[in-house]
């Protein structure tokens, strides 16, 4: 079996005080376009994956968070054709701003029981009951 490069990609479950999650569309032109996700991003050399979350929401959403603000909650192990994924999925309650999609994504507010019924990629789908826990 050839080796796969693992690349660790850390998301975001943002929670309102509704209780419900924002997930995102990913634009035409980029890999699984179409599919929704959890906003967050590939960790740059050097970067804990806190602070690439921090980075990432506020190119993605345009809002602030602070660290203490992001709690792990669970991971996901996933292996696609040529890589291998690692992700961390951190829950986040409270943040500065209103999310805005800054990069032609679309957004949805969702319930986490309501969450299967949008398309993910085949590795956020093992983080939705964790969620749903977490939340009902």
């Amino acid at each position: 079996m050839a080796e796969l490069k693992l690349t660790l990609v850390v998301a975001c479950a943002l929670i309102d005080a509704d209780n419900r999650v924002l997930i995102a569309q990913r634009p035409p032109g980029k890999s699984m376009a179409g599919l929704w996700e959890f906003p967050g991003g590939k960790v740059e050399a050097g970067e804990r994956p806190e602070q690439t979350l921090i980075r990432e929401l506020s190119e993605e959403l345009g809002i602030q968070v602070e660290e203490p603000c992001l709690a792990p909650l669970t991971f996901a192990s996933h292996a696609y054709e040529s890589f291998h994924l690692l992700m961390p999925l951190y829950v986040c309650r409270r943040w500065e701003g209103s999310p805005a999609a800054r990069e032609g994504q679309t957004l949805a507010w969702v319930r986490a029981n309501r969450l299967r019924d949008y398309p993910m990629p085949p590795a956020d789908i093992p983080l939705l009951p964790h969620l749903v826990e977490l939340l009902m």
